[in-house]
């Protein structure tokens, strides 16, 4: 069985590159809202990593961390931030929160499949 992999992004460009460039390896379950991604799990869905937009509308990726984190169920699922900031203090704050690692955008597909 594939490893599922769920990507959270308010812009479908993104969503499609990823399933695009990890769909053959990965099972992807992409979702435009971050509120989404929480009924799927809040309905006893699984995941066995997360990539998360940072800037969307609420909840933003921060916020889908910290209740990633927060929930027993979810709380060890590794999450990925896909992010265009740039400065340290984001990522400061990111790892800060719980997040395993970073990828810049523009997704690069090398290093989208290498850090996945």
């Amino acid at each position: 069985m594939k490893q599922r992999v769920i990507a959270v992004d308010d812009q479908p460009d993104n969503l499609l590159i990823i399933e695009d460039f990890l769909g053959k390896t990965y099972d992807i379950i992409t979702f435009g809202r971050g509120q989404a991604m929480v009924d799927y799990f809040e309905a006893g869905n699984r995941a066995d990593l997360v990539l998360l937009d940072i800037v969307m509308p609420m909840p933003d990726g921060y916020a889908l961390c910290n209740w990633l984190k927060g929930s027993p169920m979810t709380r060890d699922i590794p999450v990925v931030f896909l992010t265009g900031l740039e400065n340290s203090e984001e990522e400061a704050y990111a790892l800060s929160i719980g997040a395993e690692d970073f990828i810049h955008k523009p997704l690069s597909p090398p290093v989208l499949s290498a850090r996945v």
